[in-house]
């Protein structure tokens, strides 16, 4: 189990922290930044899946997505508070700053998860919710507790969770998902693996000290630019397939291929540059990238389905 639901204070003679969590302490539970990206992409399976849905629902519905993808990362957070701790980039989160209690997390998390779920399926249907379930339940437990720890394949695995927002969205709408749906999962699930090992490649240091097996500390540096050069080299042609399958415009299949291009381009920098500061760089510079990279892509299949802006291309598959 990770850490204790109470984290002594090993200045004191074993009593327990005394939580000084304010509003925004909890709110940096859920993770904010990854909240926002998961409205973005449970918008884009949404507003691309066939027929419509009333505004006030789906509004409802994106909220009780939005809050189930914060609890999943409370979760993840309590569970990796003593890991969290002996990392630079992750040692000032609230629970290993001792400004929130484990406890508190847990049961946040945990409170959350279970409302977002039962409003879900209120507001939408038991599919919807059914799947918000099953991605709270894979990224708390299945990455979190099991592959995080276990194989330096836990971000191409765990990933999965990520790439699950845009067939709930679609879910929510039809009650069913499809094609549309199980394609922008796959553009999530492939752009996964190169966002994190960006990172990975330069945090090394601090997954050793915390004992998590990331693919640079397991297979080495060398491996892990080829396994970003080559989860690149086949992202960016799945990202086009919106356009080829009708549900994405002529907009957005220039951006799709600009933007493929620039990742591809990036992901060879980092795979040529090796040394020093440079090395560095090229790892921040695909990282901060590839997260405007996903915000880009759905962004336009959103303006381009909601908007009126699809000046539809001849469909060339589906």
């Amino acid at each position: 189990m990770s850490a204790a639901f109470d984290r002594i204070d090993p200045r004191t003679e074993g009593g327990a922290l005394t939580s000084t969590g304010e509003a925004r302490d909890f709110f940096e539970l859920l993770k904010p930044r990854v909240m926002l990206l998961v409205v973005v992409t449970a918008l884009g399976g949404m507003a691309t899946a066939p027929g419509s849905v009333h505004p006030v629902i789906g509004l409802a519905a994106l909220l009780a997505i939005a809050v189930g993808a914060g609890a999943s990362g409370c979760l993840n957070m309590w569970y990796d508070a003593d890991i969290d701790v002996l990392m630079a980039r992750t040692a000032k989160r609230p629970i290993p700053a001792g400004r929130i209690l484990p406890s508190e997390a847990l049961a946040f998390g945990l409170t959350l998860s279970v409302g977002s779920v039962l409003v879900l399926g209120l507001v939408a249907n038991l599919l919807a919710a059914g799947m918000l379930a099953f991605t709270i339940f894979f990224y708390a437990v299945i990455y979190s507790m099991w592959l995080k720890r276990w194989t330096p394949q836990n971000i191409v695995i765990g990933g999965a969770a990520g790439a699950f927002p845009p067939m709930i969205g679609e879910a929510v709408v039809t009650g069913d998902f499809g094609m549309h749906s199980l394609v922008l999962f796959a553009i999530i699930f492939l752009w996964t693996p190169p966002h994190f090992w960006a990172l990975a490649l330069v945090k090394s240091e601090d997954y050793a000290r915390a004992g998590i097996p990331m693919l640079p500390n397991v297979a080495g540096a060398a491996a892990t630019r080829r396994q970003i050069m080559a989860y690149s080299l086949v992202m960016a042609p799945v990202a086009v397939l919106p356009a080829l399958m009708g549900f994405g415009g002529l907009i957005y299949l220039v951006v799709s291929v600009i933007t493929g291009l620039a990742m591809i381009g990036l992901a060879v920098r980092v795979l040529r540059t090796t040394q020093g500061e440079a090395a560095s760089k090229a790892c921040y510079a695909l990282f901060g990238f590839s997260i405007l990279y996903l915000f880009l892509l759905f962004a336009v299949l959103l303006a381009e389905n909601s908007l009126g802006l699809m000046w539809a291309l001849p469909k060339v598959i589906g």
